[in-house]
């Protein structure tokens, strides 16, 4: 049996361009963190634990940057496309779970990307038109899909500047809260309530925390760009571990800022407009037209992001001879995985019909706390492969302590809906079929390419 983890020949393949240095890999860990996330969830954060929503973002943050440590050990030991199904493939070398890991990980991109499709539709976008939701979503995947095509220095350029675009939008956010304050505005107490009129205070936090982790996630989709990236074991340390304190910084801040102004009853009532009714009552004479704007931009660049991470890890997982070969094809023009791109964004057209952010969000987060505990434990196996070249080092407790959290998040014990459950078993069930599918593909081509007289390429 051959090796996967020495990936496959690229005979006749060009190489991705590597276009990234360390500043547009900043921006595009801390575009991709910021984004739909705390922008449409902010609201249901605040109903699941009441005005001290700024502890679950806090908490999330800081599992996911012990997880990070995880990542940034295994790219710099392993830097190509993939991330979490090459770490796994690495460590385990079951087929069958790489294969689920990919699909856990793609699946939380493209029904971001789908989430964000609806969103750009339905909330934003009606403050100015009202069009088909479908449609404009339709047409909106499509767009990204051209412009994921065009190349990857066009995208990462483009999140740049929508990256600046929407963090514009969440210091507005945080600006009406300090000018509100500094009135004598906002009620203080707010940010120490906890709302257990049917739980308790850890499970409220557990539940809220396990939701805001959406926010959260962003920062492993860099290490899928690894390939496009100018020497990423001396680039990833400083720019993913950088992107996430800012990122979880402004989050606090916006997180507080809401709950000072607007009760957490009235944040949870307004669900996707939550920052909307924030601005609102700090700010009533601030056009909301222009902050429905902003908001176009951030679920743009969640989305765009999104499609580039599933694209790119497809690609990477063809090269590690997990998919069938085609999904490797890069053009040879646009240097960008093409075959990858047309699947991914054809599997997101499909899911905007359905697509619905508050469900998703729960299962996204729950899948990838799946995907973040299996990540750590995969590192601790991989301390055994050692390579030549150096790379950052995690210490041993980071992973350890970020596996049992991850693990603790996604069990029942920490008041997760039986909604998120049902979803991703479903999801998971589309992925087992999917694998009998590629298994039944890849045995017919080497079939194929084994009988008298078949041309090798």
């Amino acid at each position: 049996m051959t090796d996967v983890s020495e990936g496959a020949s690229k005979v006749a393949e060009p190489a991705l361009l590597r276009v990234m240095g360390p500043k547009l890999l900043l921006f595009f860990v801390v575009g991709d963190i910021i984004g739909t996330g705390v922008y449409a969830l902010t609201g249901q954060v605040a109903g699941r634990v009441g005005g001290a929503l700024w502890l679950p973002f806090l908490l999330a943050f800081v599992v996911a940057f012990m997880t990070a440590f995880s990542y940034l050990e295994l790219v710099g030991k392993y830097p190509r496309a993939a991330g979490a199904a090459l770490y796994t493939n690495k460590a385990f070398g079951v087929p069958f779970l790489t294969f689920m890991v990919a699909f856990a990980v793609m699946c939380s991109g493209i029904t971001s990307a789908s989430s964000a499709a609806v969103a750009f539709g339905a909330t934003y976008l009606a403050a100015f038109v009202k069009l088909p939701t479908v449609l404009v979503g339709i047409a909106f995947v499509i767009l990204l899909a051209l412009i994921n095509f065009r190349g990857v220095g066009e995208s990462v350029k483009a999140n740049v500047v929508l990256t600046c675009i929407e963090l514009s939008g969440l210091l507005i956010i945080i600006g009406v809260g300090v000018w509100a304050v500094l009135n004598g505005d906002g009620e203080p107490s707010r940010l120490v309530e906890i709302d257990t009129a049917d739980k308790t205070w850890l499970v409220a936090i557990s539940s809220a925390t396990s939701l805001a982790f959406f926010a959260m996630v962003g920062f492993e989709d860099s290490v899928n760009m690894a390939e496009e990236c100018h020497d990423p074991v001396r680039i990833f340390p400083r720019a993913m571990l950088w992107g996430m304190v800012i990122a979880a910084t402004i989050y606090v801040l916006v997180s507080v800022t809401s709950s000072l102004l607007v009760p957490a009853s009235e944040l949870a009532g307004a669900k996707s407009d939550a920052l909307l009714k924030v601005l609102d009552v700090g700010a009533p004479g601030f056009p909301r037209e222009i902050f429905s704007a902003i908001g176009l931009f951030a679920v743009i660049n969640s989305a765009l992001i999104n499609m580039l991470m599933a694209s790119r890890l497809l690609y990477g997982l063809a090269n590690e001879r997990v998919l069938p070969p085609v999904f490797g094809r890069v053009h040879p023009t646009r240097r960008t995985p093409w075959v990858s791109i047309i699947f991914a964004s054809v599997i997101a057209i499909v899911l905007v019909s359905f697509a619905d952010i508050s469900a998703l969000g729960g299962t996204t987060a729950l899948l990838l706390l799946v995907v973040f505990a299996i990540v750590n434990i995969a590192l601790l196996v991989l301390r055994k492969d050692k390579v030549s070249h150096k790379h950052f080092r995690a210490p041993t407790v980071v992973p350890v302590l970020a596996a049992v959290f991850c693990l603790y998040l996604v069990s029942p014990l920490s008041g997760r809906p039986a909604q998120d459950y049902q979803v991703a078993g479903l999801l998971l069930a589309v992925g087992v079929l999917l694998w009998v599918v590629n298994l039944l593909v890849k045995r017919a081509l080497s079939g194929a390419s084994s009988r008298p007289g078949a041309t090798r390429r």
